[in-house]
């Protein structure tokens, strides 16, 4: 068995998923658990979603299966069955990444984890959770973001309604979620000998990581008299979040000699510091605004001289000037040029093609005095099925092939 390093060596999750819900257990894996995916004869056919594929295998295989290993059982059968109960006897969690109740149907869910393993934490994520009205209907990713509003239709020049390029939500924080909620649950069952399970859906988590908007048009439903705006803009209700941010004028984005930049300078002292830095402090004197979460939207005389002041000095620039003067200014990316980045290059190396396929983004977690495992390549399908059988439960030659014959592996 391969050595594992970091803070969760010595954690075992046994997870049965299907495309990209798998993610909830890939930055456990980073952190040192041993990750042992269950699949079926068939496999899980991430290996052939999206693109890019990268030499004849997807990239959301390469990065959501990486650092797991992959055994193939069939649980169609009672010695797959059984062989999966043997991994449960010793695992910490159980993860069902795949519509609620898939492997309760297959005679191995929750009760019958509990039955061989009391400590166990059986941990289901699933599209839209496990009750309510939409409980069974079918999805991809980028309609949990459409379901908690994240997502404006644009039409296009012949008349067609559109998606537009948007940061996918639900899939990534869904998991992050559940992931969180399993770890809880692990070091609850450590403690006190008993397992628990929950769920989480990612459109549940698409409306919760994007909180302050519902929350903020809930708030709005009071009469004025109890909610209002900032005291900034005379107590007038804004937008929630960035929709709020049209007109505004000390924080907004601009034009540098060599891109854009993002400005910030709600806070008065940051302002001032910016008036005085770019050797303009009339700016100041003339437009001061309030000490907090002044924009001073709807300043067009304001933003025009600004315009022309970020003009002047390249991204990098900009950057510099902002720690040297103590104002908050960021550079304004794309997901191709953030590679390039300083930043960038510093905190978020990329893990090596050689290792993983392709290069990839690390777990944005630094351990000071921990050391994290390189992932290693996402499995092939059942690579690892042999090794697990032997390693993890001590199957001799003969258990094996005795298993393989009653079809616990597939035909």
């Amino acid at each position: 068995m391969r050595q594992k390093l970091g803070p969760l060596a010595g954690v075992r999750i046994i997870e049965c998923s299907m495309l990209g819900p798998g993610a909830i257990t890939t930055h456990l894996a980073d952190l040192g658990a041993d990750v042992i995916k269950v699949e079926p004869p068939s496999g899980d056919y991430i290996r052939e979603m999206t693109w890019p594929w990268v030499e004849g295998v997807s990239l959301m295989h390469l990065h959501i299966s990486r650092g797991k290993r992959s055994i193939v059982l069939d649980l169609r059968t009672e010695a797959g069955r059984a062989t999966f109960l043997d991994l449960v006897r010793d695992a910490d969690a159980v993860v069902e990444a795949m519509r609620p109740g898939g492997l309760a149907r297959r005679g191995v869910g929750y009760d019958e984890c509990r039955a061989v393993n009391p400590r166990i934490v059986f941990c289901t994520i699933s599209g839209y959770g496990a009750t309510g009205p939409y409980r069974d209907l079918p999805s991809h990713g980028i309609a949990y973001d459409t379901w908690a509003g994240l997502v404006d239709p644009i039409v296009t020049d012949d008349g067609f309604v559109e998606m537009p390029p948007h940061p996918n939500v639900g899939i990534n924080v869904g998991p992050l979620f559940g992931a969180l909620g399993l770890l809880a649950g692990v070091v609850k069952a450590r403690e006190t000998g008993t397992g628990c399970a929950l769920e989480v859906a990612q459109s549940d988590a698409a409306a919760v990581m994007d909180w302050l908007a519902p929350e903020t048009y809930k708030a709005y439903e009071r009469p004025e008299s109890e909610v209002t705006g900032n005291k900034s803009d005379g107590y007038a209700r804004r937008e929630p979040g960035t929709a709020g941010m049209k007109g505004g004028v000390r924080y907004q984005i601009y034009e540098s000699a060599d891109g854009h930049v993002l400005f910030m300078a709600s806070e008065q002292a940051f302002w001032r510091n910016f008036c005085e830095g770019v050797g303009r402090p009339e700016l100041f004197e003339a437009h001061p605004g309030s000490k907090y979460a002044d924009h001073a939207r709807g300043n067009t005389e304001l933003r025009a001289q600004l315009r022309d002041i970020f003009r002047t000095r390249t991204t990098d620039e900009w950057i510099d000037f902002g720690i040297e003067v103590d104002t908050p200014i960021a550079p304004v990316h794309t997901p191709q040029t953030i590679a390039d980045d300083r930043q960038f290059r510093e905190r978020l190396p990329w893990l090596p093609r050689e290792e993983l396929g392709c290069e990839q983004l690390p777990i944005p977690l630094k351990f000071i005095d921990v050391e994290l495992p390189v992932p290693t390549m996402a499995p092939t399908l059942g690579q690892d099925t042999d090794a697990v059988l032997a390693d993890v439960l001590g199957y001799d030659d003969d258990t094996i092939a005795a298993r393989r014959a009653a079809g616990a592996f597939g035909s």
